[in-house]
Order: C-alpha cells, then sequence, then structure tokens
C-alpha cells in the first residue's frame, strides 16, 4: 500500500483552524512538520502559540480527525510543542496586517466594522440580555460579531454567553474566547477577575481597560461589534464617544414612564459626542397570558416615547427598532449561558422572535464604505 500523499496531508492540515483565531494553522506557521511512513502512520508536529494552551485537546482533535480522513492513512500521532518568541513575534505581525500596535482598528477611516453600543439610562432594563441575543441572532444571519463587555462593575456577558474559557495572550496580544456554537467573540473583565470579586476602580482606570479591550484583543475582520455599557453616562460611555467616534448608539428602555425618562438621557448624550443613534429597543413590553391576552406590567408608550424625544432632540428620525415581550425562556437562557434566540426548543418564543426581528433590521443595514479608501488617483491636467 502506498505511503499517504504529501500533498494530500497539507491539504487536509490547511482545513484545521485554531480554534480561537479561527484560521487555518498551516497560515499562521503553528505546522511544523508533517511525516508520513511507508505504513501509513503519521506523525504531524503542531506549535501552540503559547504553553498550557487551553484548546490544545481541541486542536489535537481536529489535526487528528483531518488528517485520518486521507487515504491510505492507518495512524496518527500528533505532537504539540510551543511557538518560540521569534515565532509568536511574527504571528503578532502577521495578524495585525502590519497596523500599529495600540492602534483600534475600528477607528480608522477605512473600517467597514459597524460599531453598536448598547446603552441604558439605568440599570435593570435587560441591555445584557439584548445585546447578547442580537449578537448571536445576527451572527446566525451570517455575520462575523464580536462583543465587548463594557460594563465593568456589572459584568454579565460571558455567563450570559456560555463563556467559561480565559483569553490567551500572545505576548501583548489578546484572543479573545468564541462563544459556541454561535461563533461570537466575546471579551470582558470578568474574564481576569478571580471568582466573583468586585471591581474598584476610577475613571482612568475604566479609560484604559476600554482601550486595551479595543486595540489588543484580536478581533480579526468582524462585521459588527456590539458594546454592552453600563447605565448612564458615565465614564464608559465617554470613552467609548472618543476611542470609537462613529459608534452608534442603540438605547434600550422599558415602557414604563420613570424609565424612559432616564433612558432620554442616555441617548441625548449623542448630541454631545456626535454619534449617531440606531434606534431604540423597547424591553419587558408586555406578559403574554395562557389565554392570548397581554398584561402591560410596567405600563405601554415608553420605547415610542423615547424615540420620538431623540428624533425631535437630534432632528433626524430615531426608530423603535422593536419591543420584547417579558418572557421566562429570556431570563432562562440568559441564566443557563444559552441565549435564547438560538436555545433548543426556544428559538420560537416571544422574546426570541421579537429579538430576531430586530437583528435581521440591524444586518440588513451591511457594512459601510463610508470612509473606505477607493484607490482612485486624481488626474490633473495642465
Amino acid at each position: 500500500m502506498p505511503a499517504p500523499s504529501t500533498d494530500a496531508l497539507h491539504a487536509a492540515l490547511s482545513r484545521v483552524n485554531d480554534p480561537e483565531i479561527k484560521k487555518p494553522i498551516t497560515e499562521l506557521g503553528m505546522l511544523e512538520a508533517v511525516d508520513a511512513s511507508e505504513d501509513g502512520h503519521v506523525q504531524v508536529t503542531v506549535l501552540l502559540t503559547v504553553p498550557g494552551c487551553p484548546l490544545k485537546d481541541t486542536i489535537t482533535r481536529d489535526v487528528t480527525s483531518a488528517v485520518s480522513e486521507v487515504e491510505h492513512v492507518t495512524g496518527v500521532d500528533v505532537r504539540l510543542g510551543v511557538m518560540s518568541e521569534e515565532q509568536r513575534g511574527a504571528l503578532r505581525d502577521q495578524l495585525r496586517g502590519g497596523q500599529a500596535e495600540r492602534e483600534i482598528p475600528f477607528a480608522q477611516p477605512d473600517s467597514l466594522t459597524t460599531v453598536y453600543a448598547v446603552a441604558s439610562g439605568k440599570g435593570g432594563v435587560g441591555k445584557s440580555s439584548v445585546t447578547v441575543n442580537l449578537a448571536v441572532a445576527m451572527a446566525a444571519e451570517g455575520l462575523r460579531v464580536g462583543v465587548v463587555d463594557a460594563d465593568i462593575y456589572g459584568f454579565s456577558v460571558p455567563r450570559m454567553m456560555g463563556v467559561t474559557q480565559a483569553p490567551t495572550q500572545v505576548d501583548d496580544m489578546i484572543l479573545p474566547p468564541v462563544a459556541e456554537p454561535s461563533g461570537v467573540k466575546v471579551i470582558s473583565i470578568g474574564m481576569f477577575v478571580p471568582g466573583n470579586q468586585p471591581v474598584v476602580w476610577r475613571g482612568p482606570m475604566l479609560h484604559r481597560a476600554m482601550q486595551q479591550f479595543l486595540a489588543d484583543v484580536y478581533w480579526g475582520d468582524l462585521d459588527v461589534l456590539l458594546l454592552d455599557l453600563p447605565p448612564g453616562t458615565g465614564d464608559i460611555a465617554i470613552t467609548v464617544a472618543q476611542l470609537l467616534p462613529s459608534s452608534e448608539l442603540l438605547v434600550v428602555t422599558t415602557p414604563q414612564q420613570a424609565a424612559a425618562e432616564v433612558a432620554e438621557r442616555a441617548g441625548a448624550i449623542a448630541l454631545q459626542t456626535h454619534q449617531r443613534l440606531a434606534g431604540v429597543i423597547e424591553n419587558m413590553s408586555w406578559l403574554e397570558l395562557p389565554d392570548g391576552s397581554r398584561t402591560e406590567l410596567f405600563g405601554s408608550g415608553g420605547g415610542q416615547a423615547v424615540a420620538d424625544s431623540l428624533s425631535r432632540s437630534i432632528g433626524a428620525q430615531v426608530p423603535l427598532l422593536g419591543q420584547v415581550p417579558l418572557d421566562v425562556a429570556l431570563r432562562e437562557g440568559g441564566d443557563q449561558g444559552s441565549p435564547v434566540v438560538s436555545a433548543e426548543g426556544q428559538q420560537d418564543s416571544p422574546a426570541a422572535t421579537a429579538l430576531r426581528g430586530v437583528a435581521r433590521q440591524l444586518a440588513r443595514r451591511g457594512r459601510g464604505l463610508a470612509g473606505r479608501k477607493l484607490g482612485i488617483t486624481p488626474t490633473v491636467r495642465a
């Protein structure tokens, strides 16, 4: 029996992606050697980005599976090594694509990533639940999505998305965990805090943390980046406006008039920061009863009132993107780390249907071309 083809082995390994970077190991310099014996036994040496890589078992499994499918292979032995400092440096430079360190890719004029900062006037309106479900729903629409848990004091996104893995650090570059099966990349201060310890920081530290999340994290080529902001108009909201001036605000409110008035203030910050208001989302709009009727526990009209008020304030139409009813499945999904829009058996629940509707509206907007370099050189005629 002939030995496995070297070309066939490399072709199979080119289909194995690094679980964090989401690119083939053959392109990342992680494949050190492939040796096949005459009896069909193949030995593959893979270089991990860092010692103790948390996903080394996943890499071993994927390499073994890919190579085993090659014709004439009778056995696979995967050996793991670690990249040298020079190899990690080359990988870091490759991923940055020549971009300067400490540079925020989403703030560059030619960035095609749409950035949504999800804001609320007060806590407890379900802003984080809306953020994670929009992220998963937009990923289901085929978009590449990332989420920054910018609520430094009240971080909750990792739990809601079922992410327990810690980020991997390659020198000064951070590889964010990926929520499965959605493929959404996630970063949160909660991934760096042991246990459930509180974060006690003041303004400069908050600014530095956000800068690291945006500049030091390798996000890759995203279609959408969602930031779950803390409630109110404090340091983080100002920092996001400074670091990401092209970001757009999504305002979350409840129907209650008192909450709506506070939400208006959160949205009105756009007048001072010159951000665009993408729209308003009303959460906890009503409770659907078994007989099909609705009970409006928190009143009605708050979301539309916020949208109308903000439209008048900025002189442009701010739409009410959707109304999300109270739904036990939404709460359960957040507690279990399984967002309701993708949870098995819950995709048709009232909240899931409403949130997918909002996600589709945002997803249809596509990637903007504003500021994109066209590669056209003007000709000056004498």
